[in-house]
């Protein structure tokens, strides 16, 4: 296998305290995405984070 052929179906996502979003990252469990999102939200910041799989419709707007 090589990298072109590795899917990463989960991402995690960034809100910020004025709505916009970014994905912070693309990981290939939800366990490891869950990981770094809980990691993110632990800083105290006004950001919010969550992990999404590639393909639902919340998806599509980031």
């Amino acid at each position: 296998m090589n990298d072109s052929t590795v899917t990463l179906p989960w991402l995690v996502i960034r809100q910020d305290d004025s709505g916009n979003r970014y994905r912070v990252g693309r990981y290939a469990t939800r366990a490891e995405a869950q990981k770094i999102a809980d990691s993110l939200d632990s800083r105290g910041h006004k950001q919010l984070y969550w992990v999404e799989r590639i393909g639902q419709d919340a998806e599509n707007e980031v």
